[in-house]
């Protein structure tokens, strides 16, 4: 039998982030929309080029995206929000949609699956679907005028609607509707003469994935009566299917996850649930981090497979957008290099095997082989922890903690703060690259980020802000700081990785035991204060949101790694006490993300995650405050777990969800700090007054009052100074009314 091999997506944002930089220009217009389009289109060229390199035999068309790939199938079947609606479907409508705009806000950003990666949430409230430019054909035609033998990809209607919001249509109508509109796209790529069609449907590993069976099932029942079934597969990824289900469905294969499924998929081939007729597309390289695959141990599962499908398509177990482009750029520690494998790394891999199996060539092989056991060799493993010398609770319970804390800070009425970060500016950035290449002095350095620091305390003082930060203008990152401060952590030059539209984050791969050497925070943060007589909070990253926002080792498990991490966190808020800081935030917004996408493991991994959180926070005095924030996700699922964190205080996003997270408070008495997050900071628009009071007020409905602070949903690092201080001054006068309002009623 010949091995096949196959690609799901490739990372969009270039070896150097060309992508983001491109749109970007096009935002700030320093450039027009043509040379947008030329830009990106070379990029994508580079990218349909650089995967033929290594013999693919079929490449993706449809991952390519302006933005996220969610809201361009919503733009092609034309699910436009309301408020949106009756313009031209063209690329600033869809930038509006992600980003809002001085009329609307923005829609909704999620999370995708249990992944960093947030796609913008389709509407259906007044959506007329109907079909728009076929987008996806242009970049189909574009591939093969390039000699590309490329399968387009699109995200299935059943998951297409199941990530939806609003409309009155009950779930089938919505994807019955869908389903011509559907035909007509696939339709025109088997016209254009494409193998097969590859349609995600990753709904169908989650828990609630029976009750949308029988959709499933009569969708792509009609996609076979109009001919089109023996060009489909139906790609999972992330966890195990229903095998039994997916045979029942009449179409030419599927792909299944072989990393992160826990063995399931192939324990439920190996008892004969396979259907031998359809094609199996199976992810066999880990699309999700960037360890080297032990290639002997796919040779074996490749082996296994055959015995049991007779076509086999070997790729990676899900699109290669989570991890950076390529190691060619990187000069690194060789003995840790060998260990690493990026986007195109990985598809070298998948070309050795290939090569093993169809040309009898092993040098490849052997060389993968020979560079993964050096690599296991080499021992990062050296420390020894005492995790239970640590506290996991505090002294004493939230009511009393909270009149201590009042007590030393005396904050008023609905406290007004941020949530950590202010703007990176062009000339933050251009400072702290001349730092980093040797270009000026440290003291150089350190001058401008006291004197930037001093800045912004006195614009916090003007605009009346009760709690302070200092700003992070130190910080390229959250999580790449931290990593680039503990030991155990390797910080990439070009390891960029799409977190949302252009927004490129650069994940810490964590190969060693990690350990706490000296402050990291202290040194900002205590000058801020000095500045000041409000409080300045000291900010941190939680351990949860390190480990799931770098590339984890996989060599542990991920409770110790977490563990570590947490370890090193508590020394740290221990320093900033000891320097006298009085609020402590400790941010966790990846403690949803991390959640495992079946029920069967959410206990476990909500115990271990509010363990460490507890581990990092838990050893200071009743007087000092800590804070957390969380952001852009479904919490309902761990609100019970929220609590247990047992923060003093908590902030939330929930201005792109409209007000809806206030919802999850309805079955629980949630009686410690809280501030929901009153406007978008992903939105260029300045919110109104009217808009903020209102969120307040609704908050308030549900959340005692005493409990209850103010603040934007999310740090303010991407935008504008004047967006900043405009927005805060709105909050701020809103508050003020508020609390003069409430002080006349009592």
């Amino acid at each position: 039998m010949t091995i096949k091999t196959s690609n799901l997506g490739f990372p969009r944002l270039g070896r150097k982030r060309e992508w983001k930089k491109a749109i970007e220009s096009y935002w700030s217009n320093k450039i027009d929309r043509d040379t947008l389009h030329q830009q990106l289109k070379d990029l994508h060229k580079e990218n349909l080029l650089l995967q033929k390199n290594y013999h693919l035999d079929s490449i993706p068309v449809g991952d390519f995206s302006l933005y996220d790939h969610i809201l361009d199938t919503s733009l092609l079947f034309n699910i436009i929000p309301e408020r949106f609606q009756g313009r031209p479907v063209n690329d600033d409508l869809l930038f509006d949609i992600a980003r809002g705009n001085k009329e609307h806000v923005a829609s909704a950003l999620i999370k995708w699956f249990n992944t960093n990666y947030h796609y913008i949430v389709p509407e259906w409230d007044a959506a007329e679907p109907k079909l728009n430019h076929n987008i996806l054909l242009e970049r189909l035609q574009y591939a093969q005028s390039l000699n590309v033998n490329a399968h387009p990809v699109i995200v299935g209607p059943v998951t297409f609607v199941k990530l939806s919001k609003g409309g009155n249509q009950s779930f089938e109508e919505k994807v019955e509707t869908l389903l011509p509109l559907y035909k007509e796209v696939l339709q025109s790529f088997v016209d254009a003469g494409v193998e097969y069609i590859q349609i995600d449907e990753p709904v169908l590993v989650e828990d609630d994935s029976e009750q949308y069976e029988t959709i499933t099932q009569q969708a792509y029942e009609y996609f076979a009566q109009v001919g089109l079934g023996q060009s489909i597969v139906i790609q999972t990824y992330f966890e195990r299917v229903n095998l039994k289900f997916l045979n029942r469905l009449p179409v030419k294969g599927y792909g299944l996850d072989f990393v992160h499924d826990h063995g399931n998929n192939l324990s439920q081939i190996e008892a004969g649930d396979l259907d031998k007729d359809k094609s199996l597309y199976a992810g066999i390289i880990d699309g999700r981090n960037v360890w080297a695959s032990d290639i002997e141990a796919k040779k074996n599962l490749i082996e296994t497979l055959s015995n049991y499908t007779d076509d086999l398509v070997i790729q990676p177990s899900s699109s290669l957008l989570h991890v950076p482009v390529s190691l060619d750029d990187e000069s690194l520690d060789e003995d840790i290099a060998e260990g690493l494998s990026f986007a195109t790394e990985k598809l070298d891999e998948l070309d050795a095997l290939r090569r093993l199996f169809n040309d009898k060539d092993d040098e490849k092989f052997n060389q993968f082989k020979a560079r993964y056991e050096r690599f296991q060799q080499q021992s990062f493993k050296n420390l020894e922890y005492d995790f239970d010398s640590v506290p996991t609770s505090r002294q004493s319970d939230f009511q009393q903690r909270k009149v201590a804390q009042q007590l030393r800070l005396n904050l008023p009425d609905l406290p007004t703060t941020t949530i950590g970060s202010f703007p990176q500016s062009r000339e933050v950035r251009k400072q702290r690259a001349d730092w980093k290449n040797n270009r000026i002095s440290d003291q150089a350095y350190q001058t401008f980020l006291e004197q930037e620091i001093a800045r912004w305390i006195n614009i916090q003082e003007d605009i009346g802000l009760d709690v302070f930060v200092h700003g992070e203008f130190e910080r390229n990152d959250m999580v790449e700081f931290f990593g680039e401060k503990l030991q155990g952590f390797l910080v990439t030059k070009y390891g960029w990785v799409q977190s949302y539209g252009s927004r490129a984050v650069k994940p810490p791969i964590i190969y060693g035991d990690v350990k706490w050497t000296e402050p990291i925070t202290v040194k900002e943060t205590t000058y801020a204060q000095s500045l000041t007589d409000k409080p300045v909070k000291g900010m941190l990253t939680g351990p949860v949101t390190i480990l799931n926002w770098s590339f984890e080792r996989v060599d542990l498990p991920r409770e110790t790694v977490q563990d570590q991490i947490a370890l090193a966190i508590n020394e740290e808020v221990l320093a900033l006490e000891s320097a006298g800081i009085q609020i402590i935030q400790v941010d966790e917004p990846a403690l949803r993300e991390g959640l495992p996408l079946r029920s069967e493991y959410h206990k476990d991994y909500l115990d271990k995650a509010v363990r460490s959180f507890k581990l990092s926070t838990s050893s200071v005095d009743d007087a000092t405050q800590i804070h957390t924030h969380m952001c852009y996700s479904q919490f309902g699922q761990i609100i019970h777990a929220i609590y247990d964190l047992d923060a003093d205080v908590i902030s939330i996003e929930t201005s792109r969800s409209h007000g809806d997270l206030i919802k999850d408070f309805e079955d629980i008495t949630y009686d410690l700090g809280i501030g929901l997050g009153v406007y978008d900071i992903h939105s260029p628009r300045i919110p109104t007054e009217e808009e903020i009071t209102t969120a307040i007020n609704r908050a308030l409905q549900q959340i005692d009052r005493s409990l209850f602070w103010v603040n934007p949903d999310c740090g303010l690092k991407t935008r504008k100074e004047e967006e900043v201080q405009q927005a805060l001054t709105v909050l701020v006068n809103s508050v003020n009314k508020l609390r003069k309002s409430h002080s006349k009623a009592v």
